[in-house]
């Protein structure tokens, strides 16, 4: 066994312990063994370094999204290998929001060594905590892109009291170096930001990154679901392709987002969202809609109780059209 996997072998147990996980561990440092490198960052977090090419994507991720997935590698790496590019992956495991002193220094080594000067583009990329990540770290790459799903700022609570979904974290210290992405990004080629303005926290989170190189790309209706639309929809890899080479639009997203109103995922988060604001009469017209696209059995049902209240005879016809189909 090398230095490194007995590394690995002693750390796992401290973290979790579990065997999927030492497994994975394990098979993970043999993976790199020839390409690039594994190396634990403390107990809770490792660094993944694939070298394949002369553009870098950065990915900050979380275990348990890694090992549920069916080759139980990086979100980053599936998008990185079909182009040829480098990818640097740190993964967490719990709620960590990659807040370790030792992953600032591992990031400080990287500086020194010329890390990232080594690529002709880099890329940013996180959701959620690791959105946070993303824009926090992207400091030490001045001239990349960085791409963000549901933006977090901070969670200091002197900063965010106002968001209290994360309020058994408020003892984190995010008053320390990459504490407030907001700071952090001056540098960066350009931001972009995916997110739901109808969530009021994500969207005073958005509000915080200001500078002319920020831009807000809102994905309306998608809610807490937003990641698992965007992979459901597919379109991802061409936003971040897009955004690697500078060439990200707002009528670019907008075009690809209207894909949603085919997919399944989407529709039916939207139903959802539609019942809880209890207007019966637009509850009505999205059941139509969504009833155009996809059998949803739950926007039929609903549809089959409302029609008779809110239908025209033209609707009901075109209504009983569609149930013949």
């Amino acid at each position: 066994m090398s230095d490194t996997s007995e590394k690995i072998a002693e750390d796992a147990p401290q973290s979790s312990g579990l065997p999927e996980t030492v497994a994975w561990l394990k098979s993970m440092d043999v993976r790199c063994a020839e390409v690039g490198h594994f190396e634990p960052v403390g107990d809770r977090h490792w660094a993944w370094f694939h070298d394949d090419g002369p553009i870098l994507l950065v990915s900050f991720e979380p275990l348990s999204t890694i090992l549920a997935r069916p080759e139980q590698l990086s979100f980053g790496y599936s998008i990185a290998a079909d182009r040829r590019w480098s990818h640097l992956c740190l993964i967490s495991e719990g709620e960590t929001w990659f807040r370790d002193d030792l992953l600032y220094r591992y990031f400080d080594r990287l500086v020194d060594d010329g890390f990232f000067e080594d690529f002709d583009r880099v890329l940013f990329v996180g959701a959620g905590s690791g959105a946070h990540a993303a824009a926090a770290f992207s400091v030490c790459a001045p001239g990349a892109a960085v791409v963000v799903v549901r933006p977090r700022a901070t969670l200091d609570p002197t900063v965010t009291g106002w968001d209290d979904r994360h309020a058994h974290l408020r003892r984190m210290d995010f008053t320390s170096r990459y504490g407030f992405a907001p700071d952090m990004i001056d540098g960066a080629s350009a931001l972009w930001m995916i997110y739901d303005p109808a969530i009021k926290a994500d969207l005073v989170h958005a509000a915080l990154f200001r500078g002319p190189h920020v831009n807000h790309l809102r994905a309306r209706y998608a809610g807490d679901r937003l990641e698992d639309i965007l992979a459901s929809i597919g379109i991802l890899p061409r936003l971040l392709t897009e955004a690697c080479e500078g060439t990200l639009t707002r009528h670019l997203f907008n075009r690809l987002w209207r894909r949603r109103m085919r997919n399944v995922v989407f529709l039916k988060e939207f139903l959802s969202r539609t019942e809880a604001l209890q207007n019966q009469r637009r509850l009505w017209v999205v059941c139509r809609v969504i009833a155009s696209r996809a059998n949803i059995a739950r926007a039929r049902r609903l549809l089959g109780r409302l029609q008779p209240i809110y239908g025209s005879a033209a609707d009901r016809a075109e209504d009983a059209e569609w149930a013949d189909d």
